[in-house]
């Protein structure tokens, strides 16, 4: 009888290994947009109803005064967001986002006076005063609204991205960069000062009359610049969250980081620095061009350096790195500024530097990083 050889069967293949991917989380929860859409119909329909439609008598009426304070502090909070980009993802400190606001709302500024003297029929005072018989050239276009609102996003866009440019390349980083930006808006300031420069000197571009061809000042117009910062906050913190998620807000991250290891990596930082930093700066002017209508000035003050580190604190306050955090920092700030220059100005600074001090000790991811902390104990 033959044999038979029964061979054991080759051993079965290992199973080959899961790849498990990280969940894609949200753009935004539902519990986000469910704030982000009830803040806006509280700001575009509830605010104003309450402003135009409930009699002044009323205990549900909101003031003119509230309506122009709140359009304000909004614009503050797109400045904070912007250098919340620059610095909090990006890891870039900047203390000369004052000078880009500070452009925007001269840019706006220049479209007012323009009205202005189309409805006199005379140069404004400043001009008068210098003897000057027209506009100088550069303010060529500026009678326009739209050509304004451009030149009011290309200004400091263009002077962040020619300035960035040099910085960068040339490695520039850390306190280094931060005073340069601080010497940036100082010599800005001087030179805006001056009345030759054409932009008012001292008193910079005032006494604003009609905007699109509608009065300023009156409870319509208020309320309506107050709307339209709402939804630029809105379109701003969108377009932020949106940057921050993408391939080139990672790259970003990673550059704040361990800028060497993403060189390595065969990426160059310069240009997603200077992306992100001549986008901010273009964040910036816009608020300035809304913030200039609201307040019914623009000076060179606006430019001081101790602006610039003002909204470094808004943003520290709030929690840099979150978007959502320097809006809040730059709400609370401003609404406690408000209140305590009138109660206690004397001490409103001291206050102010305190708690940039208690912050940064005991709580450096801001308040934003406290809730969230809050959070995560309750699990």
């Amino acid at each position: 009888m033959a044999a038979v050889v029964v061979s054991n069967p080759p051993p079965a293949a290992p199973p080959a290994p899961t790849v498990v991917l990280q969940a894609t989380t949200a753009f935004l929860p539902l519990w986000g947009w469910a704030a982000l859409i009830g803040l806006l119909l509280a700001a575009c329909v509830v605010a104003p109803v309450l402003a135009l439609a409930v009699p002044a008598g009323s205990a549900l009426h909101l003031s003119q005064y509230w309506v122009g304070l709140s359009g304000k502090i909004l614009c503050y909070a797109m400045v904070a967001l912007a250098m919340d980009l620059v610095w909090g993802y990006a890891g870039i400190l900047s203390l000369g986002h004052g000078l880009f606001f500070a452009l925007g709302g001269y840019a706006m500024g220049m479209y007012l006076n323009r009205a202005m003297t189309a409805a006199s029929g005379t140069l404004p005072d400043f001009m008068q005063f210098m003897q000057w018989t027209q506009f100088p050239w550069y303010w060529a276009g500026t009678q326009h609204f739209a050509y304004a609102l451009l030149l009011a996003l290309a200004a400091p866009g263009l002077l962040a991205f020619v300035f960035g440019f040099f910085a960068f390349r040339s490695r520039i980083k850390g306190v280094y960069f931060s005073i340069i930006t601080q010497a940036l808006t100082y010599a800005a300031m001087l030179l805006f000062f001056r009345n030759e420069t054409g932009f008012g000197g001292n008193n910079g571009l005032t006494d604003f009359k009609v905007l699109l061809g509608f009065p300023v000042g009156t409870a319509g117009m208020t309320v309506s610049l107050f709307v339209a910062s709402s939804v630029a906050l809105a379109a701003m913190f969108l377009f932020s969250r949106w940057l921050v998620r993408s391939k080139f807000g990672r790259v970003l991250t990673a550059i704040r980081d361990a800028e060497s290891r993403v060189m390595f990596c065969g990426y160059d930082p310069l240009w997603f620095k200077l992306g992100v930093w001549t986008v901010s700066a273009m964040m910036c002017g816009l608020a300035g061009a809304l913030y200039a209508p609201q307040v019914g000035i623009i000076n060179p003050g606006e430019m001081s350096p101790a602006n610039s580190i003002e909204i470094a604190i808004w943003t520290a306050i709030g929690g840099r790195g979150t978007l959502i955090g320097p809006i809040v920092g730059a709400v609370v700030v401003n609404v406690a500024k408000s209140w305590l220059t009138v109660a206690i100005p004397q001490v409103w600074l001291y206050l102010l530097g305190g708690l940039f001090i208690v912050v940064t000790l005991f709580a450096p991811y801001g308040i934003v990083g406290l809730a969230r902390q809050w959070r995560a104990r309750r699990g």
